[in-house]
């Protein structure tokens, strides 16, 4: 491991110019851990102005004492140089009332929110005023480098323990995020979170509640994105923030099953997550929601629980997480595709190819190994221990074989504009609703679309009407569909 020329290139103009830089937070602690950073920030004594004198072609556009310094041919195309600086009052629980520029290293570390990012690293022998106890050596690579270490951080991340720097409420307080962070840390690294600070986010957890929707969605997909993500969530829900950021899967906590199933909807959601296999956090978070609508579809039938279109009143609540945490339009559709569709039927010898190729019409050939993935982790979450049962593998089978077949007006051998020549007709909705009737009944049968026969069948449909034509077509669908419903809730007794 070393540190990039480009970064040391940084911290040397500084020095050169009289001024003390250390690199601080996240990286060190990364540096420490022997894993490559993400982000290289530093942090100096020079004002931004003095900054801007020292970096050539470096930027100044905030009120934070931040300098933006580029760097060339390199996949971060920005490094972030800071002023010391402290920070006072914090009204909205997330915004710094004052913020004071500083001349010591200790005013800066003190307001940083965690002890295993609050340790600063520079050359050797360029600290200055820092006592020695705080003080130790480090090899990095080939060089030598002195750390400062002011809360024990290196301790505790010896013990794999994530500690507030100072007094945890008062951090909590500053920014509530914090207290998602801490969890979000001991996730992806693996660690406890102290006693002391764990309490403190249990006091504290209501004040989750002013922090920004997009805020809490980076700090929720970096959890999903963990190895451990269900483990991040449970801990989200014993610290009482979960009710907070996603309290409809909190509904599922007491909502019993019955059947295949063997935990409460909560613990099952749960579970799917622990075992999906899909790293991807949108799938990871479709089987986090997967049964977020459980428990508004439960009804009592004959003396069972039964959540007859869980699916869609799911994707429905699913849609509306995603809009209030601020995903994108795109992970949004992905998430809530799939929850719509994770009920999907298949049994071999009972389903059609056709009835395949609906299914990738329906969810997007581009879903299908995600939703596979999602069935997966849905079994396993339910307590069953084949993972990939001889019928999912038959449907991977089908699904690679129907492939090229048509799936969508496009792959028609005629188009709108043949219609058009073939019933001299000029552009109308009509024509549209032609191919959809078409596309309908090829689906049931590839070997129709040639455009012999489509050319035959679209001047047999061109003597119904529009509604007549629209209604044509959602019948072809509807009744399979309706065949399919029937025999998906009968194959999970929901």
């Amino acid at each position: 491991m070393r540190i990039p020329e480009f970064v040391l290139a940084i911290i040397n103009k500084l020095q050169a110019g009289g001024q003390s830089a250390y690199l601080v937070g996240g990286c060190v602690r990364d540096l420490l851990l022997g894993q490559e950073p993400k982000d290289w920030d530093i942090t100096t004594d020079a004002r931004p102005e003095r900054m801007l004198e020292l970096l050539p072609g470096a930027k100044y556009e905030n009120i934070f004492g931040t300098v933006l310094v580029p760097i060339r041919n390199e996949a971060n195309d920005v490094v972030e140089v800071t002023t010391y600086r402290s920070e006072q009052g914090y009204s909205d629980r997330r915004h710094p009332d004052q913020i004071l520029f500083e001349d010591k290293l200790e005013k800066d570390l003190e307001r940083r929110d965690f002890t295993v990012n609050a340790m600063a690293l520079t050359s050797a022998g360029e600290v200055k005023d820092i006592d020695s106890k705080y003080i130790s050596a480090v090899k990095i690579g080939q060089d030598n480098y002195a750390i400062v270490d002011l809360f024990g951080g290196a301790d505790d991340l010896k013990q794999k323990i994530i500690r507030a720097v100072g007094e945890p409420s008062e951090r909590f307080k500053e920014d509530a995020l914090r207290m998602l962070r801490a969890i979000r840390l001991a996730c992806q690294l693996g660690f406890a979170i102290e006693p002391k600070t764990e309490r403190a986010i249990l006091k504290l957890a209501g004040s989750i509640k002013f922090i920004s929707g997009e805020r809490i969605r980076d700090e929720l997909v970096k959890i999903l994105s963990s190895d451990t993500p269900s483990e991040g969530i449970s801990r989200l829900h014993d610290n009482k923030l979960l009710q907070y950021i996603l309290p409809e899967l909190e509904d599922g906590v007491n909502v019993k099953q019955h059947y295949h199933h063997i935990y409460t909807v909560f613990n099952h959601n749960i579970l799917s997550l622990k075992y999906c296999p899909n790293k991807a956090w949108p799938v990871r978070l479709a089987a986090l929601l997967h049964d977020v609508g459980k428990p508004k579809s439960a009804r009592t039938v004959e003396g069972h629980v039964a959540f007859y279109n869980h699916e869609y009143i799911g994707a429905k609540m699913a849609e509306r997480i995603m809009k209030r945490l601020k995903f994108s339009n795109e992970d949004s559709a992905r998430v809530v595709n799939l929850v719509r569709n994770h009920m999907f039927y298949y049994n071999v010898g009972e389903v059609s190819a056709a009835s395949v190729r609906r299914l990738i019409v329906k969810t997007g050939k581009e879903n299908l190994s995600d939703l596979i993935d999602l069935r997966i982790a849905d079994r396993l979450g339910s307590g069953l221990k084949n993972e990939m049962p001889y019928k999912l593998r038959h449907l991977q089978y089908m699904m690679e074989k129907v492939q090229n077949d048509p799936l969508s007006v496009k792959m028609l051998k005629v188009n709108g504009t043949d219609l058009m020549a073939i019933l001299q007709v000029e552009p109308s909705p009509k024509i549209g609703a032609i191919l959809e009737v078409l596309l309908a009944e090829v689906l049931e049968d590839p070997e129709l679309n040639t455009v012999k026969y489509l050319t035959k069948r679209s001047l047999e449909l061109n003597q119904l009407n529009l509604a007549e034509l629209r209604a044509k077509a959602k019948e072809v669908i509807a009744e399979k569909q309706q065949e399919e419903d029937r025999e998906m809730k009968r194959d999970f007794k929901v």
